[in-house]
Order: C-alpha cells, then structure tokens, then sequence
C-alpha cells in the first residue's frame, strides 16, 4: 500500500471528479490520502472530503502564498480547526520567496504561529519552502530550540546542505513527481541518500505529474509511478518501499493511525 502523503483534493482539476479520483488511486494500490488545504476558506471542504471518506485524512493551515490575506488568523483560530479528528496536519505553511506574493515578514510570522499549534497539539507541520533556505532553517532551528515539534519538508526540491540539515532537526522529507523530471539530477542523488525511516512520497496534485504524465493534470494514482521511480533509484523493490514510506507515514501523523 502507497500513501499519497500530499494532495489537494479540493482544487480544481480534481474536485470535480473527486470520487473517481480516489477510485483510480486506488486502484493502483494507493490506500491512503493527506488532503492539504492552503487557505482559511478550503479547510470546511478538506474536512468534509476527511468525514465522507475514510482513507482520506485533512491538514489546516495557510500557504505563504497566501499569508497576507492570512495575517490577523492567530493560534486560537487553527487549534479550534486541529481538533477535529479527521485533522492530522498543521498546514501547508513555510516560506516561498520565489514568488513573493506575500510580504515576506508576514510569511515568517505566520509559520511561526503554525509551528506553535503544532507544537501545542503534537500534530506534524507541514512545511513549504522555495527559495528560502536560509530563514527556513533559522526558524525551524530556532522553533526546534523552544520546544519540538513533528514536522516535514513537503516536495522537497532544495539542496543536498539543506536536506542534511533538516534531518539532522529531525525532519522527514517528501518527494513528488519532480524527483522523476529529466533535469532533476540533484534531487536524485538526494533521493538515494535520505534514510530509509525519513520518507514520504507525494503527488502535490493536481500539479507536478511524474514521467511519464507530464503535461497531464497530476491525480494522487500517480505516486505509484514516483514511487516505483525512487525505488529504482534506491535499489530496491517499490514494495519495500511502499511499506517504508507508508509505515513512516503512520509513525509521523499519529492521529491517522487512531
């Protein structure tokens, strides 16, 4: 069994087929589902999906993207949403300075606060970060420093320094359909290298389709061809790594296991 460990059911592309969407997943042997949402006003629907679908699971939490439509949202706010049991994650949250389409202070603010109902309710941060290695490190380190915390690199696309040091604060990295693009070369030495016990894998979708969907809308089926890509990489049979990443995901978002 496969766990996409980051989808976004709710976005278009997706949401208007959603029920045959997680058939074809499923179908392909993906037995579980990390619903993410990226702003205050698609947390009621990621939960729904979560209630009406028990292989479906939710996250809360605001994107960086969208950090300054997000800027008053306090602690109060998102532990209300994390207490809803189909709720296993505290995010997307981070930073994206590549595009910078929030006020970068304000990004920072608000993955501070992410990190503190994380830290309050024990569930896993779900962290996003572009171009922003350096203040995303000083934050987690700093953060890591006050008190721990679960958390993750999502689609992790950074460099080989930044993956070092991010397991060496305890964080697992997840890899998308980006690992199996042709000029991903880097990303590919990281792939071999990360511990065996600090994996997931993802699809992101409806964005990102592996080799060989490119150009297609991305479905959470397809983190079986991801999967079965780094399994290549690594050198081992894709059911070992299924059973890896899905026990690493069971083992980091504790709630879905109860």
């Amino acid at each position: 069994m496969l766990i996409d460990s980051h989808c976004h059911l709710q976005y278009a592309g997706l949401v208007e087929q959603q029920a045959g969407v997680l058939d074809r997943a499923r179908g392909r042997g993906v037995g579980g589902f990390l619903n993410i949402s990226t702003r205050r006003s698609e947390w009621n629907a990621v939960i729904a999906a979560a209630e009406r679908e028990p292989d479906v699971w939710a996250s809360v939490g605001i994107h960086p993207h969208e950090a300054d439509e997000h800027e008053a949202l306090g602690m109060a706010e998102l532990l209300t949403a994390a207490g809803h049991p189909r709720v296993i994650g505290i995010g997307e949250t981070g930073l994206d300075y590549y595009y910078d389409r929030s006020d970068r202070a304000v990004q920072r603010d608000l993955f501070r606060t992410h990190i503190a109902v994380a830290r309050e309710t024990g569930l896993p941060l779900i962290v996003h970060t572009r171009d922003a290695e350096s203040d995303t490190l000083e934050i987690l380190a700093d953060e890591i420093a006050r008190g721990s915390f679960p958390a993750l690199i999502h689609c992790f696309t950074a460099s080989a320094g930044f993956a070092a040091r991010v397991l060496e604060l305890g964080l697992t990295i997840s890899l998308s359909g980006i690992v199996t693009f042709k000029n991903a070369r880097d990303l590919q030495d990281i792939a071999r290298e990360i511990p065996a016990g600090r994996l997931l894998v993802e699809t992101d979708a409806p964005f990102l389709a592996p080799v060989p969907h490119r150009g297609q809308t991305c479905e959470p089926a397809f983190v079986a061809d991801t999967a079965s890509y780094i399994a290549a990489l690594r050198d081992v049979p894709v059911a070992t790594l299924a059973e890896q990443t899905t026990a690493n995901f069971f083992a980091l978002f504790a709630r879905a296991s109860a």
